[in-house]
C-alpha cells in the first residue's frame, strides 16, 4: 500500500477501523486530486472514488499506474482489466470524489461517456472478447512455416540472394511474431493470464530476442497515455513510445522541453531540421535499441526509462528465469543460422544477422509508426477523456495504393485497426472488423471524428509531420544563420 494512503486513512480515520471510516468518509474535490501527480505522491479516481496509490510499485501490472497519478482511471482500468480487479483497489480507497468540483464535463460530456461505457458492456454481451483458439493455431503454424523456410533456405542452399531472401523472411517473421507477442501480452486470448505471459515469452524473448518485461512497461504506458508529454521531468504521465527525443520530435512542446530552457545545440538544430530524412534510417535500427533494452532488462543491466528502473528496483522480474533462458536460447539459434551453421564469414554473418534485424525493425515501425506518428499530441495535463484522447492520437490503416485490404490485414497484425484497438485492447484481433463497425457508427453519433490511411498517405502524412515541427523549431531557433 502507498504510503500516502497509509498516512491519509490514519489521519482521516483517526485509528478507526475500516467499518467506522465508511460512515464519515472523506469528501475530495477534483482541483485536490490533481495535486497528487507523482509516483510518491499518486492519487487516482476509479468511478468517482479516490484512491492513494502513493509508490504502488508492486502493482501486477507494474508502474503504468502512474501514468494516471491526479486523474481519473475509469476507463483506462476497464479496459486492461478483468472483471473484478477493482476489488484490489479497496485498500488504497481513501475517500470520494465530488463530483460537481470537475468542472471541466457538462452534461453532454457525462453522457458521451456513459454512451462509450454501454457499447463496451454491448461487446461483452456480444461474446467480442471471447477468442478462437483455431485462430491462433492458424497463426502458431503459419508463423513457424516462415521461421522452418527462412532457416531451410540457409541450411540447403549457398546462393547469397537466397541467403539475403532468407535474412529478410526471417525479419518478417520477427515482425509477424510481434504481432502474436502483443496477443498474448494483451491477454486477448486466454482469460488466465499467467497463460498469456508464458506464450508471449514464447514469442517475445525465444523468438525475438525481446523481454516481456521490458515490453509490458512500455506498452501499457504507451496505452494508457498514447500521445502524450509528461507533465513535469518529475512525473511519468507521458507516452515512452513518443520519447523519441533527440532524434525525433513529434510537437514543438517535445523539443523545448527536452531542452530545458537551453539553447539547441549544432547537433540537435540538425536533427530537427532533416528529422524528416532520417526517420527511416532510425526505424531500421529500431530493433537493435529493442534487443539492448530487452538484454539490460533481462540480466539487471538497466532500465529503459525511469518508470522502468522504479519498478524493477521495487519488484524485479517477474518471470526471472525464463526471461534471462529465452534470450540466451534465442541469440544461440540465431548466431547459429546467422553462421550458416558454421559455413559463413564472420562479415558475411554479420550482413545476414543485420539484414534480418534491420528489415523486422522497418516491418514493425512502419506499422504501428502509422498508428500514432504524425497524430495530434497533448500535455498530460490537459488531457482528453479516454475515448477522444485514444480516438484523435490514433490512425486506423486501409487498403489502398495496390496494397490490397486482405495483405493489410495480415502485414499489419489487427493493427490495421488501430484506433479500436486502443478502445478495447484485450479484443481478440479477429473480432476487430466487426467491432469496427459498431466503433464508427458511436462516433458519428457523438460527432467524434477518427482519421483512416492507407499505407503509403499515412507514411506520407508521418513525413510532412515531422517536416513541419522541423520547420518550426528552425524558425523558432535557429535565429543566427546557416548553421547546418
Amino acid at each position: 500500500m502507498g504510503k500516502g494512503g497509509e498516512s491519509v486513512m490514519a489521519a482521516s480515520a483517526g485509528q478507526k477501523d475500516i467499518s467506522e471510516m465508511n460512515k464519515d468518509t472523506a469528501k475530495y474535490t477534483w482541483a485536490e486530486v490533481k495535486k497528487h501527480i507523482t509516483p510518491d505522491d499518486a492519487w487516482i479516481v476509479y468511478n468517482n472514488k479516490v484512491y492513494d496509490v502513493s509508490q504502488w510499485y508492486e502493482h501486477p501490472g507494474g508502474a503504468v499506474i502512474f501514468t494516471h497519478a491526479g486523474d481519473d482511471m475509469t476507463d483506462i482500468f476497464a479496459a486492461f482489466h478483468a472483471a473484478g480487479s477493482h476489488n484490489m483497489m479497496k485498500k488504497f480507497y481513501i475517500g470520494d470524489l465530488i463530483p460537481e468540483s470537475v468542472a471541466h464535463k457538462d452534461q453532454r460530456q457525462l453522457d458521451f461517456e456513459k454512451g462509450y461505457r454501454d457499447l463496451r458492456s454491448k461487446l461483452v454481451m456480444m461474446g467480442m472478447f471471447k477468442s478462437s483458439k483455431l485462430f491462433y493455431v492458424y497463426k502458431f503454424f503459419s508463423n513457424m512455416s516462415m521461421w522452418a523456410t527462412s532457416i531451410a533456405m540457409v541450411y540447403y542452399s549457398d546462393n547469397f540472394f537466397m541467403h539475403m531472401a532468407s535474412a529478410f523472411l526471417m525479419g518478417l517473421f520477427f515482425q509477424q511474431c510481434g504481432w502474436l507477442a502483443h496477443d498474448f501480452l494483451h491477454h486477448q486470448v486466454f482469460k488466465q493470464r499467467k497463460y498469456g505471459d508464458l506464450a508471449g515469452i514464447y514469442w517475445g524473448n525465444l523468438m525475438q530476442g525481446y523481454s516481456v518485461q521490458w515490453w509490458k512497461n512500455k506498452h501499457n504506458g504507451h496505452h494508457a497515455v498514447p500521445n502524450l508529454h509528461n507533465t513535469t521531468n518529475e512525473t511519468q504521465d507521458g507516452d515512452p513510445d513518443i520519447d523519441t527525443m533527440p532524434l525525433l520530435a513529434w510537437s514543438m512542446h517535445q523539443a523545448k522541453q527536452f531542452m530545458n530552457g537551453e539553447k539547441p545545440s549544432g547537433t540537435l538544430k540538425f536533427l530537427m531540421k532533416n528529422q524528416a530524412w532520417t526517420y527511416f534510417p532510425i526505424l531500421l535500427l529500431a530493433r537493435l535499441s529493442w534487443l539492448n533494452e530487452s538484454f539490460k532488462t533481462a540480466f539487471g543491466l538497466g532500465a529503459a526509462s525511469e518508470n522502468a528502473k522504479l519498478e524493477m528496483e521495487a519488484k524485479g522480474l517477474q518471470y526471472p528465469i525464463l526471461e534471462k533462458l529465452g534470450i540466451i536460447l534465442h541469440y544461440a539459434w540465431m548466431f547459429t543460422l546467422s553462421s550458416g551453421f558454421g559455413r559463413f564469414s564472420v562479415m558475411y554473418s554479420i550482413g545476414y544477422f543485420l539484414m534480418a534485424t534491420c528489415s523486422c525493425g522497418f516491418l514493425l515501425a512502419i506499422v504501428f509508426g502509422l498508428g500514432h506518428n504524425g497524430m495530434a499530441t497533448y500535455s498530460a495535463e490537459t488531457r482528453p477523456d479516454f475515448w477522444k484522447l485514444q480516438v484523435t492520437t490514433t490512425r486506423n490503416i486501409t487498403g489502398g495504393h495496390g496494397f490490397p485490404q486482405f495483405f493489410v490485414d495480415w502485414f499489419c497484425g489487427g493493427l490495421q485497426y488501430q484506433v479500436d484497438h486502443h478502445l478495447f485492447p484485450m479484443l481478440p484481433r479477429h473480432n476487430l472488423r466487426k467491432t469496427h463497425a459498431l466503433v464508427e457508427s458511436f462516433c458519428r453519433e457523438w460527432g467524434v471524428k477518427y482519421h483512416e490511411a492507407d499505407l503509403y498517405d499515412g507514411t506520407i502524412e508521418v513525413l510532412q509531420h515531422l517536416d513541419k515541427v522541423g520547420h518550426e523549431f528552425v524558425t523558432e531557433f535557429v535565429t543566427d544563420g546557416p548553421t547546418m
